[in-house]
């Protein structure tokens, strides 16, 4: 049973927050599909960045490769967020499968934000140069929130010994 205001119902409610959250991105991308398929286009073919001909060659404009890394990135938030909601419902009966679930949702979540869209977008396609299809501030507080539910996720979690 979880305690209000323990540390296993703030990994709870933690684990849920960024569970939501990413049941309502997958929501929105599958039914506005287009909004950020723009965006996944833009990003890979680079055209809105400073266009320095030693990095536009990093540039992928193939319609067909930009839709498959589009989908992949909208089952990767799916997965993300099945683990996670799977994690948040575990902390009331079972801590230690809440944790490693919680853990694996909060990883995928931190690798499909850190190293896909700060790494890979930010660095590699260059997306920090472009004005209008930058999702860096975005990335950084996904990346912000998913790590301090992970370090409190991971937190020695004690039970109190009743009272005599």
């Amino acid at each position: 049973m979880l305690e209000l205001g323990s540390p296993r119902a703030a990994a709870a409610v933690l684990t849920g927050t960024n569970a939501l959250y990413l049941l309502l991105v997958v929501f929105g991308n599958v039914t506005d599909f287009a909004t950020n398929q723009q965006f996944v286009q833009h990003v890979l073919a680079m055209d809105t960045t400073f266009r320095d001909q030693d990095l536009m060659w990093r540039a992928v404009t193939s319609p067909g490769l930009q839709n498959a890394a589009y989908v992949a990135i909208i089952a990767w938030e799916a997965l993300s967020a099945l683990v996670l909601t799977a994690g948040t419902f575990a902390w009331w009966l079972r801590p230690a499968v809440a944790r490693r679930l919680s853990t694996l949702g909060l990883l995928l979540m931190l690798l499909l934000f850190g190293a896909g869209f700060i790494g890979i977008g930010g660095e590699w396609f260059a997306m920090w140069q472009s004005k209008a299809w930058n999702g860096l501030d975005a990335a950084i507080r996904n990346v912000t929130l998913a790590g301090l539910a992970l370090v409190v996720v991971n937190l020695p979690h004690r039970t109190r010994a009743p009272a005599e």
